[in-house]
Parts: structure tokens; C-alpha cells; sequence
């Protein structure tokens, strides 16, 4: 007998052992097994080209799928010899066998085969086998029927497939951004004259040369504003605080001016005599004993000295706590730095710059990056994840990160990055319908994707449709 060839797409193909190869050859056109919702479909061509030639000669076809003890038979497929053709016709065989009958002759080189059955969930898993019997002129087997599987039937488990919404940003016509700082400046009681070496000066001035440094340094940048602005802490009297606070925000600024050759008066200047906010920020936010109390003298409408001095008199271990744990770091001076950074449109630079200074670069610009990658690459995916790390706080950044991280199967950076954005954003409503999806949570994400329609996400319907079939 010649050996037997088969090809299934769908599946690994199994070797048939030598002994038990037969004339027959199935030959793939398009997939050979297929399945819809509920539907298992065989679609493919039987090479007839070996069998033996006789008009007193045919072969019985049946194809089966069986799992275990589950199976369904398929219509089965006659090529017979002229007498046994005729035969058949007169007999009615292919109505009453509900088979497809072909004349043999030696043109006939195949045979189409088509059958489709209900889909049942056993079939996933199971097995294509071919029954196959030569007969004689009276029925009579000329040869050992021969049972021959035909491949495996294995369908991936069927999921949620999602369109991502990536979202588009806003390209901004100036680049304007701020720095903003505080510094511990440490000055001898009542003195105004900075030291650089007096206790953690040497570390705090660094912060700021560091912070000014990080845009001055940069070619790309145009600083446009510096200010500084004192604190001195609520003990002692106003009047001495006014001048601590006042001369010790000069003394800043002119050290700054001294290092770096900005413009007379480009750097400016205010001060808080008393920091009571910081105060009432901390004491509000602490399980201090009194709490209450002292928040209460802290809002009242007592002169700052005679609140001072009530707090104190009232509350002399509290006072004493927040005199030499919470007061010096109310002697602080803030300063912002406002500047603006050259807009870019050569995405070589752009792409450059993702790793070496993605600061400079506007969400827009991380988007024109993006574009110009393979969708879905490493390097796709590391340009929205720098994106959100350089605007944590835009919704733009967290939707788009948030599909980079479903799409690696990172549900819970997901979740995180949703999370940053509104409750009733529509984008995000979708994208957590996504994630829902994803993991299987599909009363939910039906829920989210409808809510989701109605503010006219266009891609909620399809998604909707999607999670009912998977839910059926």
C-alpha cells in the first residue's frame, strides 16, 4: 500500500505507523478544521490519486471525532468503480447513508470533503480519525478496514480580545515648567549672615545649587523666573521674626546671585515671618495630646505674639515638644524656578532624548516617539512607562501606560495606573472594563463597557458584543 499523508493546520500533525498506510492522501485548502461559536467545521481535499482502479472496486470513507467516550460520526465519502457506481445509484445508497458518492476514474485525482457538525465543548481536545474500507464486487472486504487518526482537535480557550484606546495628547505651543524646593538654611541666633560651613549648611545650599543646575546646565532650557521665599518659626517676638525672616531670604539671594550671572533683580523675593501654617499642618496631623486644643489657639484671632505665649502657658510639654522637634524646620526657605524647554521635532532626537533627558520631552512628544517604534516592542513599551514616570499625574500618561502594562499581563500596575485617573473619565471607564475583561470578570466589565457606551466610547458596543458571546 502506499503510505498515507495528512495535513491539519489546526493542530500536530500524528505520524501514522508504516502498517497501517493507506492509499489516501488529505490534502489542506485553507484550514482543514475550524470552529465558530457553535459550530465545528471540516473543510479539505481527499487525495484519491493511489487508489486501485477497478469498476468492481470502492472505498468507504467515514470520518469520526472522538474523546474518549464521547463521539460523532461525519458524513462519509464513496469513490466506486463504474459497476459498483451504478450500483449505488440504483440502490439509493447516498441518500440512505447520507453519503457523498464519486465515480472512480483515472482523472479523478481528489475529492472534495465538507462537513460541519454542532460544536460541543468535548470536542476541544479530541480526535479526527479516518475509517477506511475497500470493497468488493458483492460488499465483500478486499482488505483489512483500517482506523487511522486523522489529527488532534485543540482550539485555544477563548478570551477577551481588547482594543486598546491609546490616547492622543495635546501638543503644547510653550513648554513652561517649574521647579520647586525648600532648604534648611542653619543661622547663629539672631544673625542674618549665611555660613556654608555652619552645621548641615554645606548639604543644603548643594540642594539648591543642584536644583538650579539641573535647568541651567541645559542648553535646551530658558529659565524665566527664580524667586525665594523665607519662613522664620511663630517663638519670639514678631518684630525680631520680621527681621530674621526678611534679612535671612536676602542673605539667600544673594548667595545665589554671586554663583550664577543672572540679570540684576532677575531673582525675587518675600517672606513669612511666622510659618503658623506649618505649624497647624503638623499639630493637625499628629496624634499630639491636646490636639484639639492647641489647633484651636493656632486658628484664633490672637496676636501672633500673645498666641505664642497662650500655647506655651497652656500647654507647656506640648509647647516644649514642638519648640525642639517642630519649629526648626518652620525656619525654611522655598524657592520655585520657572523656565521653558525647546519643543522638538526630529524623533531621532526625540528617541535619543526618552533615555538621556526624558524630562525635556512633552507627553506629545513621548507619543511621536512611540509612533515612529514597532507598536508593542520593548521599546514601545518603555516610552509610555517613562511617559507616566515624568507625568505622574496626567490621566494622558496613566490611560496609555495602563494599556502598555494590560497588554504585557501586568494587571496590577494596571490597576495602579487606572487608579490615578478620574472616576467618571469615559477613557478610563473603558480601560478598567479592559482589565475586567482581562481577567475574566466579565459581569463587570459588561457593566463598566455599557457605562462606558453611553458616554459614546466608540469602542465600547464592540466590546459589549464580545463579552456576551464569551459570557453564552
Amino acid at each position: 500500500m502506499n503510505k498515507t499523508l495528512f495535513n491539519i493546520c489546526v493542530a500536530a500533525i500524528i505520524a501514522v505507523p508504516a502498517a497501517t498506510a493507506l492509499p489516501v492522501d488529505v490534502k489542506q485548502t485553507g484550514k482543514a478544521v475550524e470552529r465558530s461559536e457553535n459550530t465545528l467545521y471540516v473543510n479539505t481535499d481527499i487525495d484519491v490519486s493511489g487508489f486501485k482502479r477497478g469498476s468492481n472496486r470502492e472505498v468507504w470513507i467515514h470520518p469520526v471525532i472522538v474523546n474518549g467516550n464521547d463521539s460523532v460520526a461525519l458524513p462519509g465519502v464513496i469513490v466506486a468503480g463504474r459497476n459498483r457506481y451504478y450500483q449505488a445509484l440504483r440502490h439509493d445508497i447516498p441518500q440512505k447513508e447520507g453519503i457523498t458518492l464519486y465515480r472512480s476514474s483515472e482523472s479523478l485525482v481528489s475529492v472534495p470533503y465538507q462537513a460541519q457538525v454542532p460544536y460541543q465543548e468535548w470536542m476541544n481536545g479530541s480526535v479526527l480519525l479516518l475509517h477506511v474500507d475497500h470493497k468488493g464486487c458483492c460488499g465483500d472486504d478486499l482488505d483489512e478496514a483500517v482506523t487511522v487518526p486523522l489529527t488532534s482537535i485543540e482550539f485555544a480557550p477563548r478570551k477577551f480580545v481588547p482594543a486598546f484606546n491609546w490616547v492622543v495628547p495635546t501638543a503644547e505651543k510653550v513648554k513652561h515648567r517649574e521647579l520647586k524646593g525648600s532648604a534648611f538654611i542653619d543661622f547663629p541666633v539672631n544673625k542674618i549672615v549665611i555660613y556654608p560651613e555652619y552645621r548641615r549648611n554645606t548639604v543644603e545650599l548643594a540642594k539648591i545649587r543642584a536644583t538650579i543646575d539641573s535647568v541651567h546646565q541645559d542648553k535646551d532650557i530658558t529659565i524665566t523666573a527664580l524667586s525665594i521665599k523665607g519662613f522664620a518659626s511663630p517663638e519670639g517676638p514678631w518684630n525680631n521674626n520680621v527681621r530674621l525672616a526678611k534679612g535671612r531670604t536676602a542673605a539667600l539671594k544673594t548667595y545665589v546671585e554671586k554663583l550664577y550671572n543672572f540679570a540684576p533683580d532677575f531673582i525675587t523675593t518675600s517672606y513669612d515671618p511666622e510659618d503658623w501654617g506649618g505649624l497647624r499642618a503638623y499639630v493637625e496631623n499628629s496624634n499630639i495630646a491636646n490636639r484639639d486644643g492647641i489647633l484651636a489657639l493656632i486658628d484664633s484671632s490672637l496676636e501672633p505674639d500673645a498666641k505664642d505665649h497662650k500655647i506655651k502657658a497652656t500647654y507647656p510639654d506640648q509647647y516644649a515638644f514642638l519648640l525642639a522637634e517642630v519649629y526648626p524646620a518652620l525656619r525654611h526657605s522655598d524657592y520655585k524656578i520657572d523656565y521653558t524647554i525647546k519643543s522638538y521635532t526630529d524623533v531621532n532626537e526625540i528617541l535619543a532624548l526618552v533615555k538621556t533627558r526624558p524630562q525635556n520631552l512633552s507627553l506629545q512628544e513621548f507619543f511621536l516617539a512611540a509612533k515612529a517604534v514597532e507598536q508593542g516592542s520593548d521599546e514601545y513599551n518603555e516610552i509610555f512607562e517613562t511617559a507616566v514616570r515624568m507625568y505622574p499625574e496626567s490621566d494622558v500618561a496613566n490611560l496609555n501606560a495602563a494599556n502598555v502594562a494590560m497588554s504585557r499581563g501586568d494587571y496590577i500596575l494596571a490597576e495602579k495606573y487606572l487608579g490615578r485617573c478620574g472616576a467618571d473619565d469615559s477613557r478610563a471607564i473603558y480601560g478598567r472594563g479592559i482589565l475586567a475583561a482581562l481577567q475574566g470578570k466579565y459581569s463587570a466589565a459588561r457593566e463598566l463597557f455599557e457605562r462606558a457606551a453611553m458616554l459614546r466610547v466608540a469602542d465600547a458596543p464592540a466590546a459589549i458584543e464580545q463579552i456576551d458571546k464569551l459570557m453564552r
